[in-house]
C-alpha cells in the first residue's frame, strides 16, 4: 500500500507541475494585447505607466504605441512626459541627455501645453544636476544657466520662473567662484596680469556675488604688488567702505597706510630744493 500511495502522489505532483507550466502566461507584447486595449489611448497609457518602472523597455513600447496611434491625445502628452521623467529619474549623464531630448520634443510637439514651462525647467536641470564644483570644468553650469534664463524670459508668469531665478543666482555664483579661484591661483603665482584678467570681469558680470570683498582685495593687491598704487587705492577703499567686517579689510587698511607713507615720502623729496653746484 505504501508503494502504491507513493506512486500515486508522485503522479499527482507531476500532473500539477505540467499543468502549472501549461497555464503560464505568455510574455506580454503588443501582438498579445486585445484589440480593445490597442484601440484605447487611456488603456495603453495605464499599461505603459504600470510597466515603465519595473520593465522600462516594455513600458516604453506601450507608451510609444500610444503616441503613434493617438498623437493628438491628451494621454499622448502624458506619455511623452512620463518617458522624459523616467529618463530624468535615472540620474546618470547618458539618461539626462535622453531626458533633455524628450523634453525638447515635447515643447516642439505641444507648444501650447501648460507643461511646457516645466519641460524647459527640466531641460535646465539635466545640465544643473551634473554641473561641477568651482575649479573644475564649468561647461554644464553655463549650459544650465542659459536654459534657466529661457524659463524666466519665455514663461515669466509660470511657477517655474521663480525656481529658475534661484538656480540662475546659484549658477552665476558658481561661475564667479570659479573665476575667483582661478584668479587667486594666478595671484599666488605672482602672475598679476593673468589674475586681473580673471578677477575684474567678476565685478561687472556677477555684481551680486557674495564674495566680492575677496575680489576687490585681490584686484587691489595685484596693482599694489606691481607698485601701481593709484590703481589699487579705489579697490582698497571700496573694500573697506562696503565690507568693513571682511577679513580682508584690515589688510586693506595696512596697504592704504603704506601707500600714504610712500606718497608722503615722495612729496617730501620733491619739495626739497636741489643742491646747487659750488662756485669755484
Amino acid at each position: 500500500m505504501n508503494k502504491k500511495l507513493f506512486s500515486l502522489l508522485l503522479v499527482t505532483l507531476l500532473l500539477i507541475s505540467f499543468s502549472s507550466i501549461s497555464c503560464r502566461k505568455k510574455p506580454l507584447t503588443l501582438e498579445s494585447l486585445p484589440q480593445e486595449t490597442l484601440a484605447s489611448d487611456e488603456s495603453l497609457y495605464k499599461l505603459g505607466e504600470t510597466y515603465i518602472k519595473k520593465d522600462f523597455e516594455k513600458g516604453l513600447l506601450f507608451l510609444r504605441q500610444l503616441m503613434d496611434s493617438f498623437p493628438r491625445s491628451f494621454y499622448a502628452q502624458r506619455a511623452k512626459l512620463l518617458i522624459a521623467d523616467t529618463y530624468f529619474s535615472k540620474g546618470d549623464e547618458a539618461n539626462m541627455i535622453l531626458a533633455a531630448a524628450e523634453y525638447r520634443e515635447f515643447i516642439a510637439l505641444y507648444p501650447t501645453s501648460p507643461s511646457v514651462p516645466y519641460c524647459q525647467y527640466q531641460i535646465a536641470m539635466t545640465f544643473y544636476k551634473h554641473a561641477l564644483k568651482p575649479g573644475r570644468d564649468q561647461t554644464k553650469t553655463v549650459q544650465a544657466l542659459n536654459e534657466f534664463k529661457k524659463v524666466v524670459a519665455n514663461y515669466p508668469n509660470s511657477e517655474y520662473a521663480s525656481l529658475a531665478a534661484e538656480k540662475i543666482r546659484d549658477c552665476e555664483n558658481r561661475l564667479a567662484a570659479h573665476e575667483l579661484e582661478v584668479g587667486e591661483i594666478y595671484y599666488k603665482m605672482k602672475s598679476y596680469r593673468a589674475a586681473l584678467g580673471r578677477l575684474q570681469p567678476i565685478i561687472t558680470t556677477y555684481p551680486e556675488f557674495p564674495r566680492l570683498d575677496a575680489v576687490y582685495f585681490y584686484i587691489a593687491d595685484c596693482y599694489f604688488q606691481t607698485k601701481k598704487y593709484d590703481e589699487s587705492l579705489p579697490y582698497f577703499n571700496k573694500l573697506i567702505t562696503d565690507y568693513p567686517k571682511s577679513k580682508f579689510a584690515r589688510k586693506a587698511e595696512k596697504r592704504i597706510k603704506f601707500i600714504e607713507a610712500v606718497k608722503k615720502n615722495e612729496a617730501s623729496k620733491s619739495s626739497q630744493p636741489k643742491n646747487k653746484g659750488r662756485n669755484l
